[in-house]
């Protein structure tokens, strides 16, 4: 057991680090990225958006390619891991509840679900069901809503939540002009959500833990929002860029050459702004020119195909592949850090270490001053 840095429990599952891998569709974190996590004592965490791409019946089954995608990307992170093991699954896309009832009857051990509301997630489980449920959440309001609706209807809390800031990549949850407020970090709303969720725990007789997301990059991150009363720490961006993850090697050198100014917020066709690389695609997505394209999946239903520029389904699964001419890298604010391609459990051990110069550093000033 890690004797550095408190492992995180998630009702009764522990989690030796409490790093959780973020879920990253299309196609970026499947069983490949998630069971490397997993073994390393993280979460690891399978994205379902989009999953069955590389079904040959993808356009033409939709749903029922993306179910046997996600069923077989369960199956084979189990195998290659006695880690724990989560799905994202967006409330978004129109199979979410095929999603979540695969996921359920497949035994993952936590649904994560994000891009909306998952009001009534806990219908879905069945009578000694395990798998943990946990929203996506940018703020305590929504937190403390989505408690009232889950004890109300179904006498069961969330068993953890995961509070994502503005600095996250992909779709966000956020109005554009709150995205560069102060008002909207993560620092800000950390504190609004432990407090909108304390009545909730003393109620439930246990604590609900809490995750933050967005923006997370090094050890001294973590340290800090531990510090701040966080429980555990969600990061995509930083997971990327191994040798595990899923995505195309173009895919990862896109972050590697990525520079600051290159990371910018899009509008996507979904009706929220996403975070991404630019490229020759973005740009003319800017310009306002359009990609005609018929819509085979209807994935998303907030989706305004009919009078979108370009389908942000295809973007995407082009961009998997390494295909930036017509597709495009969504990333965190700190992407254009990376310099290299390495193992997870190289980045394990360079975020641990990290973590423990931050505490004996925090350590160390706190003697100062006494």
């Amino acid at each position: 057991m890690n004797e550095s840095i408190k492992p995180l429990r998630i009702g009764d599952l522990i989690v030796p680090y409490p790093i959780i891998q973020g879920g990253m569709g299309v196609g970026i974190s499947l069983s490949g990225l998630s069971s490397a996590v997993a073994n390393c004592g993280g979460i690891g965490n399978i994205a379902t958006a989009g999953i069955g791409m590389d079904e040959p019946d993808f356009y033409q089954n939709y749903a029922l390619a993306n179910d046997r995608a996600l069923r077989n990307e369960i199956r084979t992170a189990r195998a290659k891991s006695k880690g724990i093991l989560g799905v994202n699954i967006m409330v978004a896309i129109t199979n979410f509840a095929e999603a979540v009832t695969t996921s359920i009857e497949e035994g993952i051990d936590i649904i994560f679900s994000g891009a909306g509301l998952p009001m009534n997630l806990p219908e879905f489980l069945r009578p000694g069901d395990k798998t943990k449920l946990v929203p996506i959440v940018s703020s305590g309001r929504t937190a403390a809503l989505i408690c009232k609706r889950w004890l109300s209807r179904y006498n069961y809390l969330p068993d953890a939540f995961v509070l994502e800031g503005p600095k996250a990549g992909g779709h966000l949850g956020f109005k554009y002009e709150h995205i560069s407020d102060p008002n909207y970090s993560l620092e800000m709303l950390l504190p609004e959500l432990i407090k909108s969720v304390k009545p909730f725990n003393d109620k439930n007789g246990r604590s609900i833990p809490i995750i933050v997301a967005g923006g997370i990059y090094t050890g001294a991150d973590i340290h800090r929002f531990l510090l701040m009363g966080a429980d555990g720490v969600q990061m995509g961006t930083r997971f990327v860029v191994t040798h595990e993850c899923d995505a195309s090697n173009k895919f990862k050198q896109t972050y590697i050459d990525a520079k600051k100014d290159d990371i910018l917020v899009i509008k996507s066709p979904v009706g929220l702004p996403g975070r991404v690389i630019r490229n020759a695609f973005v740009e003319s997505i800017n310009r306002g020119e359009k990609a005609p394209y018929k819509c085979p999946y209807h994935c998303i239903h907030t989706c305004d195909y009919k009078n979108s520029p370009y389908c942000i389904a295809h973007a995407l699964v082009n961009a998997k592949r390494g295909n930036f001419k017509a597709g495009f890298a969504f990333a965190g604010t700190n992407a254009y850090r990376a310099t290299e391609i390495i193992s997870v459990r190289e980045l394990f051990d360079i975020l641990i270490e990290e973590y423990k110069h931050a505490k004996m550093g925090n350590s160390i000033q706190a003697h100062c001053l006494m």
